[in-house]
Parts: structure tokens; sequence; C-alpha cells
């Protein structure tokens, strides 16, 4: 009886390929590419194209799998037409051609040889040589493009560290390989805090791509929480001289300048400007001045964090026909900097991530309790049946380890997802803790 049962489920919601409705494709105008534009400049129509061994062949590939004897494996649908053995198709991604020899059906993990596929099946091909997840082929005569399912965001991202230096070699070739497998996975590296981080749908996914390392590529790593990456910026405005003298045998170097700094909007980055009048510093030293201000903006004031969201402009000073030259004007730049960071009350910036959460109703008042607790501001609340939507804005540094305690608060039924979305001022004892644990940058003494 359970199998009669579960027959009908199949027979309502898995109907043959045959049975469904037209499949919705992208076709470029093909009149337009053949004169000379590009596909983009041609611009797409919406088509359908039947699920038919009557129509055009066209194949999507839906996945690909390393083999360490058979190489990449390419898993497709034949979407339309049919596919005989040793093909050759064109792939309308790539813009390339492919082979494909020994068509297979896949048994569990035995791949079992066929003549010809027919629309609506499934098939696997190995060896293609530029074809990856979500790519299109067929005949070059019938060009159309055919998405997937569009896939969610990485929900939790962790910093990833090789434990040896023969890992390290190892790490990146293998990430590659497995991001072509799984297009969930995400590897980049952060530029303010040089940690490689990997993100990926939660915990068990972004253990199980360790895993994947270690057993098939043998690079071990350690995962760690992603360092936060802070920034610092300046709430005043304040005026303050550079002055870089050096005296030694022959040419000594001296530079003279007087900068104002000024708060910018938030997200608004750093901008010069240049104000001196009447020649008291050369044109051509101004630029050494505007390096010398950004290179110790880079090292950070308070805790070594990049300072941001500030305009600087140099409006006077004084220099030397002999001794003055770039190196000395960069040098007063980076002092000037300083001394004015003294008077323009810094402060540090933290990301603010924009999260949403989808839970039973039953664990809202758990949800937004824990949130505030975590500096959480509450945006809204939805409810989609029995299940509750929170959306809120939440600092990253309460957010790192939040997979881990939303599964246990939810009995692992919630799931969330978050993106940068700004930064903001960090309270002030959450500041004295952050610079109590943090390295103050090495101040350099005028020489």
């Amino acid at each position: 009886m359970a199998a009669d049962h579960l027959l009908d489920f199949l027979k309502v919601y898995a109907p043959a390929p045959i049975e469904r409705a037209p499949i919705a494709v992208h076709a470029p105008a093909l009149e337009a590419v053949a004169a000379g534009a590009s596909s983009a400049e041609a611009g797409e129509g919406i088509e359908t194209r039947k699920v038919a061994d009557s129509e055009p062949l066209g194949l999507i590939v839906f996945k690909t799998m390393t083999d360490p004897f058979a190489g990449r494996i390419s898993f497709f649908k034949v979407v339309s037409g049919v596919v005989k053995n040793d093909a050759t198709v064109e792939n309308y991604t790539r813009r390339s051609q492919e082979r494909l020899s020994h068509l297979s059906v896949m048994q569990g993990r035995k791949a079992v040889e066929v003549a010809e596929l027919h629309a609506g099946d499934l098939g696997a091909v190995a060896k293609l040589r530029d074809t990856l997840t979500g790519d299109t082929l067929g005949l070059k005569s019938a060009e159309i493009q055919i998405d997937l399912h569009p896939l969610p965001e990485p929900a939790m991202t962790y910093a990833i560290e090789p434990k040896s230096r023969a890992d390290e070699d190892k790490l990146a070739p293998a990430i590659h390989k497995l991001m072509e497998e799984d297009l969930l996975i995400r590897f980049f590296r952060d530029p303010q805090t040089n940690e490689f981080l990997i993100a990926g749908a939660g915990q068990p996914h972004i253990e199980a791509i360790v895993s994947r390392l270690k057993k098939r590529y043998h690079a071990e790593v350690t995962l760690k929480a992603p360092k936060v990456p802070y920034r610092e910026t300046i709430r005043a405005k304040a005026e303050a001289q550079g002055r870089h003298k050096k005296q030694t045998g022959g040419h000594g170097q001296f530079g003279d300048c007087k900068i104002r700094m000024e708060p910018l909007p938030r997200g608004g980055g750093f901008e010069f400007g240049n104000e001196v009048f009447g020649g008291a510093v050369p044109r051509n030293f101004i630029p050494a001045i505007e390096k010398g201000i950004v290179e110790s903006a880079v090292r950070g004031y308070l805790a070594g964090y990049p300072v941001v969201d500030f305009k600087a402009t140099v409006y006077d000073g004084s220099y030397h026909d002999v001794d003055s030259n770039e190196m000395s004007f960069k040098m007063a730049g980076r002092l000037a900097f300083r001394k004015a960071m003294e008077s323009c009350k810094p402060c540090l910036l933290e990301p603010i991530m924009k999260v949403e959460i989808e839970a039973p109703d039953e664990f809202a008042g758990t949800l937004m309790g824990d949130l505030n607790s975590r500096r959480g501001r509450v945006g809204g609340m939805e409810s989609k049946g029995r299940t509750t939507i929170i959306n809120a804005q939440v600092p990253m540094a309460e957010m790192l380890t939040y997979g881990t305690l939303l599964t246990s608060m939810t009995q692992g039924k919630g799931s969330y997802r978050m993106e940068m979305d700004h930064y903001d001022i960090v309270p002030q004892l959450v500041a004295d803790k952050i610079l109590a644990n943090a390295k103050r940058p090495v101040e350099e003494e005028e020489e």
C-alpha cells in the first residue's frame, strides 16, 4: 500500500519529462550576431523549447564531478533533441566545441555506456575541455541559453589556514576543483585581514569541504572564525603641520606641509584637496604629500585598521631649493597625518550585516531576545504560514558563530542568510575592549 501511495505521488509531482510544459530559454538574435554584433548588443529574447526529440538539440550541464581516474565528469540533461555518441556540439556559454565521447548513464557510481540519449534523459560524459556547471550545449544553428535554478547565497564564512607549507601548495588547486563541482562554495582573500576565507551553505557544508580536501587532495586545513575587518575614521575637523628635516653630509632632506582633515559621510572613502597658493609648495611635490597621507591611513592610527571616510587638504607649506625632494614631502605628509589624527576624535568602525532569519513561530521570542543581546536592530517581522521571518541589522563581530547557536536555539529548524550592509561606529565600551587587544601601529620617528 505504501508503495502505491509513493507511485501516485511521483505520478503527480514528478511527471515524465515529455509531459511537462515547454521550458523557457534565452535565444539571442542570431541575425544581428551574424551581421557582426555581439550577443549582448543584439539582445536576448525569451522563447520556449518543447521537451521533444523533434526539437533541435539542447543540453544543460547541471553538475560537475572530479574523478581520480576518469578526470572531470559532466552530468547533463537533454532538454530537447537527440544526442548520439561521439557527437560534436557547440558550447554556447564558452564559445567552443566539445566532442561527447563515451556517452553514459549513471547507475549509482557505475557508468553504463549508451549509443544515444533522448529529450528528458540524464547522462554523463567525461573529459570535456572547457565545459563547466551551468553551460548550455547544442547545435550551432539553434543557439539557446538555459538557466539553472538560482542558487542561494552562502550563509556562513570561515577563515581557512593550511597546516603546513605542503598543504598550502595544494590548497588553491584543490579548492578550485571543488568549486567546479559545487557552485555554492566561495573562496577568496580578504585584502584587509589577509586571511583566506571559504564560504558555504552552513557549518556542515564547510566541514564536508574540509573533509574532501583531506581525503581526496591530501590538503589538511584548520577552520577558525574570520577576523572582523574593522576600520577607523574621524569625527572632527583639525589642522596640523608636518615638518621633516634631516641634515647629513652633502644634501639634506627638507619637507614642510600644513594639512586640514575633515570627516566625510559614511562610505565617502578618501578625498584629497590642494589649496596651496603662491608656490609655497611646488606642484610636483603635492602628489608625494598625498602618498604619505594614504600610506599612513592604510596603517591606521588607533589599532592598525585602515582610516577611511575623511578628506585631507594641503593648504600651505615651505620647501628648500636644494634639500627638498619627493621623499621629504612624503615623510612630511605622514607626520602631518599623525598629528592631525590626535585632534580629529578618531573612532572605530565595524561592519554591520543585513540578516534574515527564518524559523518556526514558537522560536520567534527567543530569537528576538538573542538578537537584542547581540546589539542587533530588528527591522521587521513577517509571517509565512507557521514560519516567522525576522529581518535585522547585526554587527559582524556578533555573528561569527551564529549558525551553530541558531541550530541549538531552534532544534535545527531555523536558517539564516546574511550579507554586508554598511559600516557604523563601534560603541565606546566595545571599542575599548577591541583596542586593548589590538596592536597599535608603530609610529615612525622623525629622523
